[in-house]
């Protein structure tokens, strides 16, 4: 039987006729795997956006296959999935030596950037069998040669292999020492506090310059009495404030915030794994554990309907290697679901998108409280 893909859907992800849930770097993965003859339950699957290989693996009778993806959307398309197709659920991780203990084939959707590769590459030397063969897979006009190099200071051979459907497989084996210990978080000193950070967590320890952009201007705006007639209205203390960092990468804007507000309540939520480490892990490094809650959540579904006095957001506008703005538009969305009625959201964006059109539509009137040559930072009330 040849795997449907085309039954698979990217939901609760955006979804769009130009972004699919499947590419052929997933099938010529699948085939490799099937190849090499390796059992269901020595096989770990890394990056598998909506559950394209383990799916296929498994219809192909292959079980015990163990799973990682960052995004809890991908998660969460997976079980949906593997529903529609009655297939049986492979077994989700971490990326932690429970996921790779006794692996001796993974298969990788290369990550979009070098330091989640490292993260994989040096936990699957550190982890996996000895013999363990890692395939990593993807589309030839994302794949650089760096790749290879950070694959080679983990693994003494490394094969590129022949394009096929503009994809490329890349065969690493023998891997080498790794260091005691795992090289992530890392951990980067700014101006005030300090962000750590694991592989795939947007930008690293560095601090994103739109999330810099914001930070500056809610400590000269934020309590200001300066607005426009039709966003006046009493502005929100740090008493009690109900505070949501929505998408909060590593933690910056609410570690900002609570530093400056002792007595806000404030959640960080990202539907990242690698985000919501690495924002637990400075918010520890910052000292603020306990005046911080971080959740894994999909655009903040688990929190409560109008819990928020304020919501801050730096939305991203790519979907992996796709430009494409649903991603902000969702956190939009979900941000006019979390305030009460009079609530603000603060959000930086670049300033050639339209959001601010979207944050008048979804939340309510909007007005401009800052420009930068790139950045535009606006400051919405939300409709009673």
């Amino acid at each position: 039987m040849v795997f449907d893909f085309r039954a698979l859907r990217r939901f609760p992800d955006v979804e769009a006729p130009n972004l699919q849930a499947w590419d052929a770097t997933d099938e010529l993965l699948v085939q490799r795997a099937l190849a090499a003859e390796v059992a269901g339950d020595e096989i770990v699957v890394i990056g598998d956006e909506y559950g394209a290989i383990a799916l296929a693996l498994t219809e192909a009778g292959m079980h015990g296959i163990r799973v990682h993806q960052d995004l809890i959307t991908g998660r969460r398309a997976l079980v949906a999935n593997a529903r529609t197709l009655d297939l049986p659920l492979p077994a989700a991780h971490e990326l932690d030596s429970s996921l790779l203990a006794g692996a001796r084939l993974v298969l990788l959707q290369l990550p979009k950037g070098l330091a989640e590769l490292e993260e994989i590459a040096d936990a699957v030397a550190r982890w996996a069998a000895p013999d363990a063969t890692l395939i990593a897979g993807g589309r030839v006009k994302h794949m650089t040669l760096a790749q290879n190099e950070v694959l080679g200071r983990f693994f003494g051979e490394v094969q590129p292999q022949r394009a096929e459907r503009k994809s490329r497989l890349v065969v690493a084996s023998a891997a080498r020492p790794v260091p005691d210990r795992p090289p992530f978080p890392v951990s980067r000193q700014h101006d005030g506090f300090t962000l750590s950070a694991y592989g795939a967590a947007f930008a690293g320890a560095r601090l994103d310059i739109g999330t810099r952009v914001l930070i500056d201007v809610m400590a000269t705006r934020f309590l200001s009495e300066e607005r426009s007639d039709e966003t006046k209205g009493d502005p929100p203390s740090g008493d009690g404030l109900q505070v949501v960092d929505l998408g909060c990468g590593t933690g910056a804007l609410a570690v900002a915030f609570a530093q400056r507000h002792p007595d806000a309540v404030v959640t960080a939520t990202d539907r990242s794994a690698s985000a919501a480490r690495s924002a637990q892990a400075t918010v520890v490094a910052n000292g603020l554990a306990g005046r911080i809650t971080v959740t894994l959540d999909d655009a903040g579904a688990e929190l409560p309907d109008g819990s928020a006095d304020l919501v801050l957001l730096n939305p991203p506008f790519h979907l992996g290697a796709a430009v494409h703005e649903g991603a902000g538009h969702r956190l939009i969305h979900a941000a006019a679901r979390l305030l009460r009625p009079g609530g603000e959201v603060w959000t930086v964006f670049n300033s050639h998108l339209d959001h601010r059109g979207v944050l008048s539509r979804d939340v309510g009137p909007t007005e401009q409280v800052a420009r930068t040559p790139k950045f535009t930072v606006t400051r919405s009330i939300r409709r009673g």
